[in-house]
């Protein structure tokens, strides 16, 4: 996968649109560029033991006279490329550069001089062979990342053959004009074969998850907002990071803040995650109408002491017990509003306000409405990575209730305050919890795995500091 670490980070600028604040910061330090140096450095040098030399035959006048040559089955024994670098080029992609590399050959020779026929085996040195490859980002027609070498140079300083066996002396009379037909040869090789590793990387770039399903619900956009900025020791990226509805992107009545990264740079890569971001996931599943939720009895732990039935909440609010005795009571748990998480430092909280509709159970299943309360809830947010994708965990904090409808005459909702605290803790929040452990993708290509991630929760937003790893 030569160099597809960088190039994922280069290729989501092929398609900016106008800048605006982004919901999402991602920075490639210079520790994350040098580990994409060694993976494609790695596959530059096993392409090149690919290098294949056709065999080749000619005249040659030496002292002795004319002197018929033939030289076959050169094939690479070794390769190395002890100097490499990389350099990200502002607004085009990427440079990389190889120097003092070396690759050593074998293959046979045959001659055939007067009446004389003879043949052997050659070592073939090649030393200071240097390559120069630019390569380009852009967008293709489906906007989806594409790479391309724009230039490359290769060059060979030196190539020095040895013959073995038989009449290998006759060899060593023209050797100048043998090691120059195979410089010759290789150096035409080495471009070809480059290109051909970085157009293999188009396959790999189109698993950039510039948008990501989340669910049947959501999926969640990271295109570019705006160019890369480029510094002496990374390059930060802004992302749009928003979620939408699938099949219908609406924006939200909110904008992202400014957005910023802090001045880190121990790992391979940063992922900032503003308050927007999960702002937006609440949007569009409000929209989806999947924040509300029914309760019944049986989603009640048999150990609790309180019942979802007319006569717990009767002993409570006697006129429940006599309009409606010995019957099963269900709840409508409501946003009424977007749920909104804030983040400062070490600490995220979601606060919600929704509704709790109680009906009473008719016995041919009809439902007739108790009351409607009111719920204000200040819910503590666990955040936490899962693979490849951020997830959490909620816990109540703090609730409170107030009397909105009631068809059953007025009461003191104080009396039934222990009940809903229960039925939050135990019943609602342990099911959205069972969606938010399964989390959401985090921008990322192919088979690229986090290293010993840590997540630090700042002021409007959450920092993802980690290492990564390619799996293939």
């Amino acid at each position: 996968m030569i160099l597809s670490w960088c190039l994922f980070i280069l290729a989501l600028t092929s398609s900016t649109t106008l800048s605006t604040n982004p919901g999402v910061e991602v920075r490639l330090t210079n520790k994350g560029l040098d580990y994409g140096r060694q993976l494609g450095i790695a596959y530059v040098q096993q392409e090149l033991r690919n290098v294949k030399i056709p065999d080749f035959s000619g005249t040659e006048r030496v002292v002795v006279g004319k002197v018929k040559y033939c030289l076959s089955k050169i094939h690479v024994v070794n390769v190395g490329l002890p100097r490499s670098a990389i350099d990200l080029v502002p607004g085009s992609g990427v440079k990389l550069t190889i120097g003092d590399a070396f690759i050593s050959m074998q293959g046979n020779w045959k001659i055939k001089y007067l009446v004389l026929k003879d043949s052997g085996s050659f070592d073939l040195n090649v030393n200071g062979l240097t390559i120069t490859t630019s390569i380009a980002v852009r967008s293709d027609e489906t906007g989806r990342p594409t790479v391309s070498v724009t230039s490359c140079a290769a060059s060979v300083g030196s190539a020095k053959i040895k013959f073995h066996g038989g009449a290998s002396w006759l060899y060593d009379l023209f050797t100048r004009f043998i090691d120059k037909a195979l410089r010759d040869a290789l150096q035409k090789q080495i471009c070809p074969l480059v290109t051909k590793a970085v157009e293999a990387l188009v396959p790999q770039l189109k698993t950039l998850n510039v948008l990501a399903k989340v669910d049947k619900y959501a999926e969640i956009e990271y295109s570019m907002v705006s160019s890369p900025a480029v510094s002496t020791s990374s390059i930060d990226l802004s992302l749009k990071g928003e979620f939408y509805n699938i099949g219908k992107h609406q924006e939200p009545p909110f904008s992202p803040t400014a957005l910023s990264l802090p001045p880190q740079t121990d790992n391979m890569l940063y992922i900032a995650l503003s308050a927007f971001t999960f702002n937006s996931a609440a949007f569009v599943y409000n929209n989806a109408k999947v924040l509300s939720i029914y309760i019944t009895d049986d989603m009640v732990p048999k150990s609790s002491p309180f019942r979802l039935n007319t006569k717990t909440f009767g002993a409570l609010i006697p006129q429940i017990a006599k309009q409606f005795p010995g019957l099963m009571i269900k709840l409508l748990l409501k946003t009424e509003e977007n749920p909104q998480i804030n983040f400062k430092p070490k600490n995220a909280t979601l606060q919600t306000n929704a509704t709790i509709t109680a009906y009473a159970i008719q016995l041919n299943g009809t439902l007739s409405p108790l009351f409607v309360l009111n719920v204000e809830s200040s819910i503590s947010t666990q955040v936490f990575v899962v693979g490849m994708k951020i997830a959490g965990s909620l816990s109540l904090n703090k609730m409170k209730l107030s009397l909105g409808t009631s068809y059953v005459g007025q009461f003191e909702v104080s009396t039934i305050d222990h009940i809903f605290q229960m039925v939050l803790k135990v019943v609602a929040i342990p099911i959205a919890n069972v969606y938010l452990a399964e989390g959401y993708p985090l921008p990322a290509l192919g088979k690229m795995q986090f290293v010993n991630p840590q997540l630090q929760i700042l002021k409007d937003s959450i920092l993802l500091s980690t290492d990564v790893q390619f799996t293939g």
